[in-house]
């Protein structure tokens, strides 16, 4: 027995064809836990979830992979809500890692976030534009000048990184490039599978 998913007209030819929010037969991909998908799918429509997207989002397609989600997710959990980073330095380097990438989904789901988390629309507007970081606070304007330099020059360089280890320390550091890799990994996967933004969202990139 799979779940039924009500499908939208909106939905991208790609995701149409893979079958994303169509039918899942949950039960036949994971012999060793018939339940997981069904897990996996009832916590990601709980509207009381941490997820921002819902099925409407990455977790949709991994749903299609439970034996991923079930490693991805907690992952995902630690890296936004357990390590320790705060909510102005994740919904900052999400952004950057976003902008980027060029992920108009990823951007649209954390730009409301990030202003959640005090952070200003001129910031985000130097982060969204690419503008100079240097009017910005120390730890605001290293956390974009990582993210630029590990996606945008592929080089991170050593005053960069000297500056990042000095204010971070060696473990919020790791996590905060984990956080930026997990991002990217989320941007792949609605680019391959052409994730599109609600009828009524806006669309917060340029």
């Amino acid at each position: 027995m799979g779940i039924q998913v009500r499908r939208s007209s909106e939905i991208a030819p790609k995701l149409v064809a893979f079958g994303f929010l169509a039918t899942v037969g949950v039960n036949r991909v994971n012999d060793r836990d018939p339940d997981a998908g069904q897990r996996i799918y009832d916590s990601l429509a709980d509207p009381t979830g941490r997820t921002l997207r819902g099925l409407r989002g990455p977790g949709g397609i991994l749903l299609h992979s439970p034996n991923l989600s079930r490693y991805a997710r907690p992952l995902n959990r630690y890296l936004r809500h357990e390590a320790g980073l705060g909510g102005r330095v994740r919904e900052l380097a999400i952004l950057t890692t976003a902008c980027e990438l060029d992920s108009q989904f990823e951007w649209a789901a954390h730009e409301p976030e990030a202003l959640r988390e005090g952070i200003s629309q001129d910031i985000i507007a130097v982060i969204k534009h690419r503008l100079d970081t240097s009017g910005l606070d120390q730890a605001d304007a290293i956390v974009i000048e990582m993210g630029r330099e590990i996606f945008g020059a592929r080089k991170v360089t050593s005053e960069t990184f000297a500056r990042a280890l000095r204010h971070f320390g060696h473990r919020a550091l790791v996590d905060l490039v984990a956080l930026m890799g997990n991002y990217a990994g989320t941007a792949a996967l609605l680019t391959a599978f052409d994730m599109q933004l609600d009828t009524d969202q806006p669309p917060l990139w340029p």
